[in-house]
């Protein structure tokens, strides 16, 4: 039998289908992409490390659940990408203080805050123009990527990119003017 690329067709169909070699072969050969590819991600080498191993362990439980034998490798590597991102979010976020402390709840001004915050953000984005409005959400909201925005909306990416710029400097330029920013002035 001739040698086989890790993401060879007819490798991934037998996966597919629940061959247990097949799945062995395809972890094994994926394992120094997938490092790659997470090392050239991630943040640190630990979560590098560790965005490579969940890869691999989706791939190994969910094989069966891959529609089409060539989307492989980008199935994989929006999973690194997926696992990179969500790792470098728990960084930035604040650390929780120790079980035995007793944590602020927020005030019932600050809520009030927050709800008017959010508010105007939708109120910002429910002006924009449809075709805005639709890019916006499915690229920032939904957390599409931006050549799947750009296919489902028939749109060539150079437009897509085009639209969305256009919405978030819409939205921004309406959350910035200070006439709509006012808090002060609703009460």
């Amino acid at each position: 039998m001739a040698e086989t690329t890790w993401s060879d067709e007819r490798l991934v169909a037998a996966a597919r289908r629940g061959d247990v070699e097949s799945i062995a072969a395809l972890v094994a050969g994926a394992h120094p992409h997938v490092q790659r590819f997470a090392r050239s991600l991630c943040a640190t080498p630990e979560d590098a490390e560790d965005a490579a191993q969940e890869a691999l362990i989706v791939l190994y439980r969910k094989i069966g659940t891959l529609r089409a034998s060539g989307a492989l490798v980008s199935w994989m590597f929006r999973i690194i990408r997926n696992e990179c991102i969500r790792r470098t979010r728990l960084m930035m976020r604040p650390p929780k203080p120790p079980f035995n402390e007793v944590t602020a709840v927020p005030s019932a001004e600050d809520e009030v805050f927050e709800r008017l915050e959010a508010a105007r953000v939708a109120a910002a984005i429910a002006a924009l123009p449809a075709d805005q409005r639709q890019v916006l959400i499915m690229r920032d909201v939904q957390g599409l990527s931006g050549r799947m925005v750009a296919e489902r909306l028939g749109l060539s990416i150079a437009a897509m990119k085009s639209r969305l710029h256009r919405a978030r400097a819409a939205v921004q330029r309406t959350l910035s003017d200070p006439a709509l920013g006012d808090l002060d002035a609703a009460f």
